[in-house]
């Protein structure tokens, strides 16, 4: 089966840490990889970008076509996304700009990129401007943790999902001041800050349950067998993972009624459930990071005689 163009760039992009000839030799490209809306499976597709500052901007442009790039449907499904630039490759979440925002943000991409006005007068639906976001991982100046046992990571994925809450809290309160602010008759305008507060929810809810599924189906039955007396309070933390699944749900509710929801109503909820889900993260560091730091991670490699030992 020949291998199609988009396969021979990323080949070659991988082959030469980021530099490719033909159309686009000398040009700003990366590798973005996606989780498929419908199907789940992982897509890489090469794309030109423009930096704006410290955010990596990305057009869903498809050659001026009058339909979205399948890459686009997929990231407003699953906003964790791969980007590969150089040699370098990194997580990132995909944020779309909205409103005056995004018209401001194409204007700058059109001065670097004339092409994507090109592109843009072909069709009439305004082409998705899309920021490459690098999560935080913790509190600003934070050095980050040196991973060398399983409790050190498991604080580095606890310290993302913090960040993800501190950017869905901090959004949320600027939308909310921008309704507050509104004067005259009338709706008040939408302050575009609706899909990027949808995408660090979605981000934060993936992470989470991808979280504590490894949590269930790997670590706490490994943790009951090694250490009985952890099991009580393994059993404990799995019966909060099912009520932050509930929670992580209505979160998701509430955040997709944000244009309508009363701000009163809105505040209290969200600091309700921003501090059950902190709660249960304290909960977790409480009872086990004491074991876990026992642990190295990543985890070394079985040698001959253990391997021919082990049983499952």
């Amino acid at each position: 089966m020949p291998t199609s163009f988009n396969q021979q760039i990323i080949e070659e992009f991988r082959a030469n840490e980021g530099k490719v000839g033909g159309p686009f030799e000398g040009g700003d490209l990366l590798l973005l990889t996606t989780t498929g809306a419908k199907s789940g499976g992982r897509h890489t597709v090469p794309l030109g970008y423009v930096r704006d500052g410290d955010l990596l901007l990305v057009i869903a442009s498809n050659l001026g076509a009058h339909r979205h790039p399948a890459w686009y449907r997929n990231i407003l499904a699953h906003p964790v996304v791969g980007v590969e630039i150089g040699a370098e490759a990194f997580e990132a979440i995909a944020v779309p700009a909205e409103g005056a925002r995004r018209d401001e943000l194409f204007d700058r991409v059109v001065r670097a990129a004339p092409g994507y006005g090109d592109y843009q007068s072909r069709t009439e639906r305004a082409l998705p401007v899309v920021a490459l976001e690098r999560p935080d991982h913790g509190a600003a100046g934070e050095v980050p943790r040196e991973i060398r046992t399983l409790a050190d990571k498991v604080l580095e994925i606890h310290a993302w999902l913090r960040g993800q809450l501190r950017h869905i809290r901090h959004e949320a309160d600027a939308h909310l001041a921008a309704r507050a602010a509104h004067q005259g008759p009338g709706e008040p305008p939408a302050p575009g800050l609706g899909l990027q507060i949808r995408q660090h929810c979605l981000a934060f809810c993936e992470a989470l349950t991808h979280h504590h599924t490894g949590e269930d189906t790997a670590v706490f039955p490994a943790l009951a067998t090694h250490h009985p007396d952890l099991r009580e309070p393994l059993d404990r933390l799995r019966d909060q993972h099912r009520t932050v699944a509930v929670l992580k749900e209505r979160l998701l509710a509430l955040l997709a009624d944000i244009t309508t929801a009363d701000p009163a109503r809105f505040r209290a909820e969200l600091d309700r459930m921003t501090g059950e889900l902190t709660r249960h993260l304290d909960d977790e560091e409480a009872e086990l990071l004491p074991v876990l730091e026992q642990i190295p991670f990543p985890p070394a490699a079985p040698g001959p005689r253990a391997a021919e030992g082990a049983t499952v």
